[in-house]
């Protein structure tokens, strides 16, 4: 595969975008003019019909009892939280390796992050290193299915049962991804997803979801979103403006059915990069765990030189990201916090060579040829 992927890739300078969109949407024209002319005909432009029935959906599509829409996945995360009935003082235990609306949502909802390092070959929680963080303070963990991945599920459940803690899963990169057959964002008491345009299942603005189990917490989700109130005009708590808008459930139901076509895309295209990659000792792609069923939101090599191959790549016109190259105990945000450069030492060493490819449904063979070829001239000079 690798001499026919190299033969494939054509002379020329037409750009590889990171994330292709436009390309993705294309086929669904029609069907999003029809879904805006339904919600402008209807007149409910928040809540409504179509909500309710993006909740439905994507809940039977995750295999869990209910879903709560809202308006962004930081929000599903902060409402989740919430949920959770932070108190000052309280310690929540994630990973330094994620955006920052992971730890900023916690925060907000009057926690402590307290970080643990990551497993070298997963890049996600390091169960290992979950048990030694707990501290009398400590009340949930928050495990990071990143890039699209899974966290290790089990002996972090269990370590939470010893400790009779909560877990909340960010699922915010993982739109059906699964954990020994189960689909992430059923495994904890309760799971933020994220639909930012460029997510697997990303809307056409912004929009987010907490799902789970638990109907009491779910409750308290719902009065948040909709400024506390148990009913219009009755608050039973102070609340937000967290709802999600019609016009965008509706965009998303559409492409909720397409989400598993589009994942398997996602995971062709990653075998045929392993394999073009293969011959290539500079490159390690982040390993998909035996546990995992990868759903490939973004696909991460460890790169020597990885800043100037990113440079290399940009002048041949090959789009490539960063996810993510400063972990959030050395970001000025958490200055105090008092942690430098040696506290996570698996993290640290993965920031300075992460470098995340091209990938998106309908990434093609000649493209992740070329992308290779690129490579392989990079390091062979």
């Amino acid at each position: 595969m690798k001499d026919t992927l190299t033969k494939r890739a054509p002379e020329t300078t037409d750009p590889i975008p990171f994330l292709d969109l436009a390309r993705q949407h294309s086929e669904l024209n029609e069907e999003f003019v029809t879904a805006f002319r339904r919600v402008l005909q209807s007149g409910g432009f928040v809540g409504g019909p179509e909500v309710a029935g993006f909740e439905h959906e994507f809940a039977t599509f995750l295999g869990a009892p209910e879903c709560v829409a809202v308006n962004s996945g930081t929000d599903a995360l902060r409402f989740a939280y919430q949920a959770m009935n932070i108190k000052p003082g309280d310690e929540v235990i994630t990973v330094p390796n994620t955006f920052i609306a992971t730890t900023a949502a916690l925060t907000q909802a009057g926690a402590t992050v307290r970080f643990v390092d990551v497993d070298e070959s997963t890049l996600t929680l390091d169960p290992a290193a979950l048990a030694a963080a707990i501290t009398p303070r400590t009340v949930g963990i928050v495990p990071v299915h990143l890039y699209g991945q899974p966290a290790d599920m089990d002996p972090i459940l269990d370590v939470a049962a010893r400790h009779g803690l909560w877990v909340v899963e960010d699922a915010a990169q993982a739109h059906g991804a699964e954990y020994k057959g189960r689909r992430v964002g059923t495994l904890g008491a309760l799971a933020a997803f994220s639909f930012y345009p460029g997510k697997n299942l990303g809307a056409l603005g912004e929009a987010g979801a907490t799902v789970g189990s638990e109907r009491e917490r779910l409750e308290t989700v719902r009065r948040l979103r909709e400024h506390g109130q148990s009913r219009k005009y009755y608050h039973e708590v102070e609340g937000y403006n967290g709802r999600l808008d019609a016009l965008q459930a509706a965009f998303l139901r559409i492409k909720l059915r397409h989400l598993p076509r589009w994942n398997d895309e996602r995971r062709n295209a990653v075998a045929l990069y392993r394999d073009a990659l293969s011959g290539i000792s500079e490159i390690r792609p982040v390993v998909e765990a035996p546990y995992a069923r990868h759903v490939y939101h973004l696909f991460v090599v460890r790169a020597d030189r990885r800043d100037a191959l990113q440079t290399h790549l940009s002048g041949l016109r090959i789009g490539t990201g960063l996810h993510y190259p400063l972990p959030l105990h050395l970001q000025n945000a958490y200055v105090a916090l008092g942690l430098r450069r040696g506290a996570f030492p698996v993290t640290e060493a993965a920031a300075d060579k992460i470098l995340s490819l091209p990938m998106f449904p309908g990434l093609t063979e000649t493209q992740i040829g070329r992308v290779a070829d690129a490579i392989r001239s990079f390091y062979r000079g």
